[in-house]
This record gives C-alpha cells, structure tokens and sequence, in this order.
C-alpha cells in the first residue's frame, strides 16, 4: 500500500488526512517507533478491556519526509485487515479507536476532513 494523502479505515465514515502542523517529535510522544526504513509506526490495540489484548490493532504509518500515511485495522499478525465497526465487540473497539483518534487530532498529527 502506497502512502496517500487521505485515509479511511473500513466501516469507518471519518476520513483523516496528515496534519499540516505535524512534527516528528510529537510523533515520537505519542508513541510512533522509527522502522529501518525511517518511517513513523504506531500499533494500538482497540480492545477496550486491555490495552496487551492484541486481537485487534490499529496500525498507522507514516512517510519519514511527513508527506503522507497509511493506517487500517487488522488482526494481531497484521496479514488480514479487519471492520472493527462490525461484530460482537464493536462498540467498545470502537469507543477505544476514536480515543485514539482524537489523541492524535488533539496532538496536531492527524485532523478529520
């Protein structure tokens, strides 16, 4: 998957883009590791019970020039991506997605269209 300049999560009807006032050490604050390719990843899980219960994630990259990202849902291994807006659990991974969210709109990273 390519970087884009606007994401969408499966079932989700938010569409977020990059920030414009992003910074790589807000990146850092909240979490973001640097890959080897010097890219920004966050992985959180949406359980909303344990945040070590790891059956489903949230994983968001981002380009290390700030130019765009990648974000989707997907199970533990990240080989299948997931609805977490469908299902038994769907309310609390829900709940605990938008908190996310919001951390990262909150700390300039991320904004909604």
């Amino acid at each position: 998957m390519l970087f884009e300049k606007q994401m969408q999560i499966d079932g989700d009807t938010d569409v977020y883009e990059l920030d414009p006032n992003i910074k790589a050490y807000a990146l850092k604050d909240v979490g973001f590791q640097v890959s080897n390719a010097g890219n920004y990843t966050l992985e959180r899980s949406v359980d909303p019970t344990s945040p070590y219960n790891r059956n489903q994630m949230l994983k968001i990259t981002i380009a290390k020039d700030l130019s765009g990202f990648k974000m989707a849902t997907t199970n533990a291994s990240g080989n299948r991506r997931l609805n977490i807006f469908k299902g038994p659990h769907a309310e609390g991974n829900v709940e605990q997605y938008h908190f996310i969210m919001q951390n990262l709109i909150d700390r300039e990273i991320l904004r909604k269209q």
